[in-house]
């Protein structure tokens, strides 16, 4: 058998990765989560009624959300497609992505369906938890304006610093340390190796739904499913995308996505592409802001990402830019590479599935 350099490489990286970095967590769930029961499979429900005027439309976001939550778990109602992922005496969380402003976060609407599916599925208001990083953040972009009666909302740090070495959100007992740091910090000191995970993940939840945004980002190069776990859920990232070339999201990011507290507790991924972003990310840039009127499903990110990527590409090519793996820094993007390798490397650590020949992308136009 004859290993080619590419298989190569990717062998290094992934044993870079095991020698740069270590880990303490342990789930409290017995059910592995990602990729989940539904490996290589992505549902994208596409209706063209969806925005008007950029508000979201009530019955198409409805219409999308039970076609997709069927379709992906093959359940004949929408109720039974909940049932078979969540049930009662479950505690889930709800992963928010705010970091595009009240422009380019997920809407009201589409948090108001899952909030439904998980209630038919024998979920309280009062079980389910709405959490982001930031506080501030998440106020900004309204989305405490969404949460009906009973349904909490949790930050495990009040707002966005440069060091982020903040605990009081944290858990001690669950951190991904890798052998980088931020220029200036001192290696000897634990903390500044070392990303803790929220307490709202390791102690008030059993499960999560990652909902986030599909969006060009320029150190990752995307941030939908697997950056929205990674930099959403731990602190001390910024060490990740010092600098345009101080970049290692490319394995930063699968090795905090992999640590078993999160792996474990990760149960279904709505991506909302409604809106979407192909360029200037992570943030809102109205430019590069288009309606793809799309949502994706999945229980597995890393196809989920690999397929939100190929659709970002796209767009760029018929904007006549380079694919995010070629694009070179500008105006709006400072880095000099998007390390989009974050995909292969989670799905290489069994994350979920990566190649393409076994991704199984079932695509809905509703009408």
């Amino acid at each position: 058998m004859t290993i080619s350099r590419r298989q190569l490489f990717l062998n290094s990286v992934a044993a870079a990765a095991a020698a740069s970095f270590g880990s303490q967590s342990r789930a409290a769930t017995t059910k592995p989560g990602m990729p989940g029961p539904f490996p290589g499979r992505v549902v994208a429900v596409a209706h063209p009624g969806s925005i008007v005027s950029n508000t979201y439309q009530a019955a198409p976001v409805q219409q999308m959300m039970q076609k997709g939550m069927r379709e992906l778990t093959g359940a004949p109602s929408w109720i039974d497609g909940w049932r078979r992922l969540f049930e009662k005496g479950d505690v889930v969380g709800i992963k928010v992505s705010p970091v595009g402003g009240k422009n380019l976060s997920s809407d009201g609407l589409v948090l108001k369906e899952i909030l439904a599916g998980l209630a038919e599925a024998g979920v309280p208001a009062k079980d389910v938890v709405v959490f982001n990083r930031y506080r501030e953040e998440t106020l900004a972009a309204g989305i405490d304006k969404w949460l009906p009666q009973g349904v909490r909302l949790m930050a495990a740090s009040e707002r966005y610093d440069e060091w982020q070495h903040d605990m009081g959100g944290y858990d001690e007992d669950h951190f991904m340390e890798m052998a980088l740091i931020k220029p200036g910090e001192d290696f000897n000191d634990k903390h500044m190796r070392r990303s803790y995970v929220a307490r709202v993940v390791t102690k008030e939840i059993n499960k999560f739904i990652n909902l986030p945004v599909l969006k060009h980002h320029q150190s990752a190069g995307v941030t939908i499913c697997l950056k929205n776990m990674s930099h959403g859920m731990v602190n001390n990232v910024n060490r990740s995308h010092t600098t345009p070339t101080l970049n290692a999201c490319g394995i930063f990011i699968p090795s905090v996505v992999s640590l078993p507290v999160i792996r474990e507790k990760a149960t279904l991924h709505i991506c909302d592409a409604v809106k979407a972003s192909f360029h200037g990310g992570p943030g809102g840039k109205a430019q590069y802001i288009w309606e793809h009127k799309t949502m994706y499903f999945a229980t597995d990110p890393v196809a989920l990402d690999k397929t939100g990527l190929g659709v970002i590409d796209a767009k760029r090519k018929a904007q006549g830019m380079l694919p995010l793996a070629l694009a070179k820094p500008d105006n709006d993007s400072h880095y000099l590479n998007s390390q989009i390798e974050h995909i292969e490397i989670a799905g290489m650590l069994g994350l979920g599935v990566f190649d393409d020949s076994k991704i199984d992308v079932r695509r809905i136009a509703l009408k």
